[in-house]
């Protein structure tokens, strides 16, 4: 290789490092911004350790500060457990699953189970009333949402008990893709569904 290619190649390199040093500051430069406006998505002020925005690496701003979880809840008689999300709610007037914001050093089941029940009243807070089981996670570096599969273990009555939904509905597992689903929750529902099938 002749000097003026080994020069060619080695700005290549150098220009490679560069623009990849400037995606990375970029990204925290947005972080540190995102960490900033940790109001919830209503304009309230945040409740707990994890509420807050921040950035995945697909450069979208996502709600969580330490990640955030979500309950695909199944009752076998009823369905799914989904959540009609509240207008002002990110992908709001869409469909989901209770769930939101990890605390700081709290687990995705734990932070699940926390959400559901706050936010539908899925027994008991510590979680006796369902069974774990399966997990899902949609990783993007400095955030991730993992989806808590689990099943009913008694019968009990969803109840709405913060402004976060419409609506909660048991939704038969084969009517899932005919309701207007939030982005993320239509993107992962085939793979969810694989996971739970064997369990049903």
């Amino acid at each position: 290789m002749s000097s003026s290619e080994n020069e060619e190649t080695r700005a290549g390199d150098e220009a490679a490092s560069s623009a990849a040093h400037d995606a990375a500051i970029d990204a925290a430069e947005r972080n540190a911004q995102a960490a900033k406006s940790t109001h919830l998505p209503d304009g309230r002020p945040p409740r707990r350790s994890g509420d807050g925005w921040t950035y995945g690496s697909d450069g979208k701003k996502h709600w969580g500060l330490n990640g955030a979880a979500g309950l695909m809840l199944v009752d076998p008689e009823r369905g799914v457990l989904m959540q009609h999300r509240a207008l002002w709610s990110v992908e709001g007037g869409t469909w989901g699953f209770p769930g939101g914001a990890r605390d700081m050093g709290e687990s995705a089941i734990d932070a699940a189970v926390r959400e559901s029940w706050e936010e539908a009243g899925v027994p008991d807070q510590d979680g006796s009333g369902i069974e774990i089981l399966e997990t899902h996670v949609l990783d993007l570096g400095t955030w991730s949402y993992t989806t808590v599969i689990a099943k009913t273990l008694r019968r009990f009555d969803a109840v709405i008990n913060d402004p976060e939904s419409i609506q909660l509905s048991w939704v038969p597992v084969d009517e899932l893709e005919d309701f207007e689903l939030h982005p993320g929750v239509a993107a992962a529902l085939p793979t969810l569904l694989e996971l739970l099938r064997p369990h049903l």
